[in-house]
């Protein structure tokens, strides 16, 4: 990050202030420069407007070593070569010079809580990323930070290699914005991000990303969500399927080997309709590319239609029969046919009966499904309402939490 061309300006124009003031002596309440250094100052003052700054720091170099200058000529001279030596991006003696002159008890506290602004993009630039921090935190602290100030010193902290404290920073800038009931910044996401995977806290890393997830959807940061809950769920076939959803539902699913594994997972489940779906979107995407692996795809579509054109016509009548049924395994598998095939309201309903009645096998998956069959029909506030009610299983509750933000975001 380099120091704005508006921040530069704003240097270079406090500046200018004060010598302007005071080589008019026009305000007797004002100091002014000694007699003996007012042809000198003037003489770089000018150079300074016709934008001859090498000029002018060579002419204030030599009023610098004239004996019996006053506080106040050392001051004037300080701020002119402060803002001649950004001109010259000689951003280090700026900040010498500029240092020097907010402590000489002459700079308006305007003035001086803009230069404190400077000295900690100064410094960033100079890669002093302790004083960039040390500057930036007094203006952040006195009340006049900027939000580039706040982005100086959590990249300072960051560049430096204290991930603790960048985490500590940037994590108090996101929480202070959602406080606010405003976005948090994505450059303070993605560092929170960047300090977890550098403290190698796995638990972290998840939080950021959900975060990154929540207020900035893109597909990398779904992707990186998504690959790293697969790991926790690779033991439960039902619950990898339960992931596979999710990538394909937010199109992060990418990998030829992903698209047949959800549609073996699915004919595995009984979800034919599924597996035909998630195939024949692989082929639309074109991720088959080589002839081995396009093969095999092929063949597991054609099974996958062999067995849904054998379903399709008996789905009502089962389905009566589910209904029959005093518990409700036989309505959570139909709900999942229905839902497999795009019937969306009719999964629905059968899942819903199948929480009703209990009984189930594995209630927090059938829960996990009502939510998506609510949200594939349309019906976004009866999914939120099934996801949070998803319960039991750790793997499935985060999911359905995924589901709710993905829910909002539909």
């Amino acid at each position: 990050m380099k120091i704005s061309s508006k921040l530069v300006a704003a240097v270079a124009a406090a500046g200018l202030l004060a010598p302007l003031a005071a080589l008019g002596a026009d305000n007797p309440s004002k100091p002014t420069n000694s007699p003996k250094l007012a042809k000198p100052l003037k003489e770089a003052h000018d150079d300074l407007n016709a934008k001859k700054y090498p000029e002018a720091i060579t002419k204030l170099k030599e009023a610098d070593g004239i004996a019996g200058k006053t506080a106040y000529d050392q001051h004037l001279i300080n701020d002119m070569l402060a803002f001649a030596y950004i001109r010259t991006n000689n951003y280090a003696d700026a900040a010498k010079a500029m240092e020097a002159e907010i402590e000489d008890g002459f700079t308006p506290a305007n003035e001086q809580q803009q230069k404190v602004r400077a000295l900690s993009a100064l410094h960033y630039q100079l890669k002093n990323y302790d004083k960039a921090i040390e500057f930036g935190q007094c203006a952040l602290k006195g009340g006049f930070g900027e939000e580039e100030t706040k982005k100086i010193v959590g990249q300072a902290y960051y560049l430096k290699g204290d991930w603790k404290n960048t985490l500590k920073f940037e994590e108090g800038l996101v929480d202070a914005a959602i406080k606010s009931g405003a976005n948090p910044n994505s450059e303070s996401l993605q560092l929170v991000l960047s300090a977890c995977v550098k403290l190698e806290d796995a638990a972290c890393q998840t939080k950021a990303l959900e975060k990154l997830v929540t207020y900035y959807p893109k597909p990398e940061y779904w992707s990186n969500l998504l690959f790293g809950l697969m790991k926790e769920t690779a033991s439960s076939d039902a619950n990898t399927l339960q992931t596979f959803r999710l990538m394909n539902e937010v199109d992060v699913l990418k990998s030829p080997d992903d698209f047949i594994e959800m549609a073996q997972l699915a004919m595995d489940a009984g979800s034919p309709g599924e597996a035909q779906r998630a195939l024949q979107r692989g082929f639309d995407k074109n991720v088959f590319t080589d002839q081995r692996t396009k093969d095999k795809a092929q063949r597991l579509l054609e099974k996958a239609k062999q067995k849904s054109a054998a379903d399709l016509p008996t789905l009502d009548k089962t389905a009566r029969e589910a209904d029959a049924s005093p518990t409700g395994p036989k309505n959570a598998g139909m709900g999942l046919a229905y839902l497999g095939y795009g019937q969306y309201d009719k999964a629905a309903d059968e899942l819903t009966k199948a929480v009703t009645k209990g009984g189930l096998r594995n209630a927090p998956e059938t829960q996990l499904l009502l939510g998506i069959a609510d949200l594939k029909a349309g019906h976004k506030d009866d999914a939120v309402k099934a996801f949070r009610a998803v319960k039991g299983d750790p793997a499935l509750e985060r999911l359905a939490s995924l589901w709710v933000l993905h829910a909002r975001q539909a």
